[in-house]
């Protein structure tokens, strides 16, 4: 079984090994046969194998006719409409089901709307998690950043375009007006763009007209804390004294949690009474 990342918008980033197995795979499943069917044509491939369509609606009954020819020796491809499968798209029902069964798999990658906007946007790229679609529903959308608001990695979301301007609403009022960010849209493709700059800026940019094309939003993490001062953790040594601890082992204790001097925290204890 192969996974294999389709293009994201320019159809050459189609990798010879995608080609290569549209033509000789025994089955491709695809997110939609009619997308598919234009991404062979625009390649000038001849799908040779018998296609069936696999989608969010229908992966639940699909799932265990797939694993059925596999087992009996087909060669299967998973394609979808664009990027890799079971990433924010259809497929992990299935690598989850042929995972549990030992079936063997592999990925053929590609291009990737996820490490395209981060590339692009000018933020840190040490560190960064996905989060894909954040959920539709306000008070949902609105718990969600609050989990993440003390994130510390950039942040990448797709969003559809018609929701753009409400998501960056909800970024805006829970992360700052000021946390630098980018929306990158039409990746790859003739009309490609990134807009950066802070949340603020990027929601009067989504304000001034309509916003159209696949959406990636990049977001800077929740920059450093400023450095604590010994004294402001007088409180919390007190806390475990009253809770029966000794005073040199609650000064050790929350030195090492707050990374202060142990030296400098026993003296402001010291100093407080």
């Amino acid at each position: 079984m192969v996974l294999a990342a389709t293009p994201i918008g320019n159809m050459g980033d189609a990798t010879e090994r995608l080609i290569g197995l549209l033509r000789t795979a025994d089955v491709v499943a695809a997110e939609d046969t009619r997308r598919l069917h234009r991404l062979v044509q625009a390649l000038g491939v001849t799908v040779s194998g018998r296609v069936i369509s696999y989608h969010e609606h229908n992966e639940t009954e699909r799932t265990p006719e797939l694993l059925d020819l596999v087992r009996d020796g087909a060669t299967l491809l998973m394609v979808t409409d664009a990027g890799m499968p079971s990433v924010s798209d259809p497929g992990y029902r299935l690598v989850e089901a042929a995972v549990a069964e030992g079936i063997d798999l592999t990925a053929v990658p590609g291009a990737s709307a996820v490490l395209a906007a981060l590339a692009l946007s000018g933020l840190p790229t040490d560190r960064f998690c996905f989060e894909g679609f954040l959920p539709r529903k306000p008070g949902l959308r609105t718990a969600r950043l609050i989990d993440l608001a003390a994130e510390r990695r950039t942040m990448v979301f797709f969003e559809a375009p018609h929701r753009l301007e409400a998501m960056l609403r909800s970024l805006q009022q829970t992360f700052g007006s000021e946390r630098p960010a980018a929306v990158a849209r039409e990746l790859t493709k003739v009309y490609e763009q990134v807009i950066r700059g802070s949340l603020l800026e990027l929601l009067q940019w989504a304000q001034e007209g309509e916003v159209r094309g696949e959406i990636a939003v990049v977001v800077a993490g929740a920059p450093e804390a400023a450095p604590s001062r010994p004294e402001d953790h007088v409180v919390d040594v007190n806390a475990l004294i009253a809770g029966g601890m000794r005073l040199k082992d609650a000064v050790a204790a929350v030195a090492a949690e707050s990374r202060v001097s142990k030296r400098e925290l026993y003296a402001a204890v010291i100093a407080a009474r």
